[in-house]
């Protein structure tokens, strides 16, 4: 390293307690985001956030959360290759588990009528 690399390596002042602050602000919020938005829900009704409007609008809320990670992969590794694999990896994983997780944990049937379940009436009487 020659000598003046090292000196502007020295003069790099460090994130001051503004920058820190923010930063710790935006961690916990994105933390805590997902624990809390679960609860919304039931809270909210489940014609707003059921179905496929639910499922693109947490899609893009876990998209807006994950851009800091995104645009410091970039910096990283100095293309764009990198944050693009990670959206695509958020993408079909949160795909896999809207898709097929959910509903198996929460019972959902995908669509399919259990003929078992099918309860049928008949009618003695004539009109």
């Amino acid at each position: 390293m020659t000598a003046s690399a090292a000196a502007a390596v020295d003069n790099v002042k460090a994130p001051g307690p503004l920058h820190q602050a923010a930063s710790a602000v935006w961690g916990v919020v994105s933390g805590v985001a997902p624990h809390v938005l679960h609860h919304v829900g039931p809270l909210a009704g489940a014609a707003l956030l059921a179905g496929t409007g639910g499922q693109i609008l947490f899609f893009l809320l876990g998209l807006a959360l994950a851009t800091p990670m995104l645009i410091r992969l970039r910096r990283r590794f100095h293309t764009w290759a990198a944050p693009a694999i990670a959206v695509a990896i958020f993408g079909l994983t949160y795909s896999f588990s809207s898709v097929y997780l959910g509903p198996l944990l929460t019972g959902e049937a995908s669509g399919a009528i259990d003929p078992t379940s099918v309860t049928t009436t008949t009618h003695d009487h004539d009109h």
